[in-house]
């Protein structure tokens, strides 16, 4: 029996190690979850656990994981308190994804209080939103977003003569990528663009297109959330119409 008590406390402790740590960690120390991890831990609803995200009101007010609390980095900055939490209280931090700061920004102020136990989920709301995991969506969340379209031809210009300014997205499909998209574009599709958001340069003009506006224009909202400030969508078919190069494809516009 007394076995039986000891193997059982030990599988206990390694399932919440791994609800708790993860392999990851930040440059200055902090632990990583996943999007996986931190919905299993939400389900189990640890005692004291304290989720927070460090994203501006109004951003919490349009959407947030559920069970969230708002503590907005800018906030916080100004007066620690806010975080009264006990010490021994686990805290996980969150903002807009793996280029955003402000989790670990607030993070580091957690530390300086002696909150010991603190993790990041680096990927933030726009892959938890993407990934259909639980959230709270305000009144204006499905609200219309007008987008910056571009023209095929300044997009050409762009790449021709300066390609270290842009990143052009292709957010279709790897089949459609593969049989035909714009000369140096990378390809992301928007069912997982949020998650494969990293290779993004925030310094850059970032463009998005697909066939006909759909799934770009759901990336373009989703490179809202992500804080990108430099964005615009472009339409593929234009692109084609226009008899601009082709690539990946033995096929040449017409």
């Amino acid at each position: 029996m007394k076995t039986v008590r000891i193997l059982s406390m030990v599988v206990i402790a390694l399932s919440l190690s791994i609800f708790c740590f993860a392999a990851e960690t930040t440059k200055e120390g902090f632990a990583v979850i996943t999007s996986e991890q931190l919905k299993v831990m939400l389900e189990k609803k640890p005692a004291g656990l304290l989720l927070i995200d460090a994203r501006t009101a109004q951003e919490y007010q349009d959407a947030h994981i559920l069970s969230a609390v708002s503590i907005p980095l800018s906030a916080l900055e100004q007066d620690a308190a806010l975080l009264s939490a006990p010490k021994e209280a686990p805290l996980v931090f969150y903002c807009n994804g793996i280029k955003c700061g402000k989790s670990g920004k607030a993070a580091l102020i957690a530390r300086k209080l002696g909150y010991k136990d603190i993790t990041i989920y680096s990927d933030g709301m726009p892959v938890w939103e993407e990934k259909g995991y639980p959230m709270y969506a305000g009144a204006d969340y499905e609200k219309t977003v007008q987008t910056s379209k571009i023209k095929p031809a300044v997009v050409k210009a762009l790449l021709d003569s300066a390609p270290t300014t842009v990143t052009v997205v292709d957010v279709r499909d790897a089949k459609e990528f593969a049989e035909g998209h714009v000369p140096g574009a990378i390809n992301i599709p928007v069912e997982t663009f949020a998650s494969g958001s990293g290779v993004l340069e925030k310094n850059k003009q970032i463009i998005v297109y697909c066939n006909s506006g759909g799934r770009s224009y759901n990336a373009y909202r989703k490179l809202i959330k992500l804080a990108y400030p430099n964005i615009a969508q472009m339409i593929f078919e234009d692109w084609k119409n226009d008899r601009l190069p082709v690539a990946g494809s033995e096929q040449r516009p017409k």
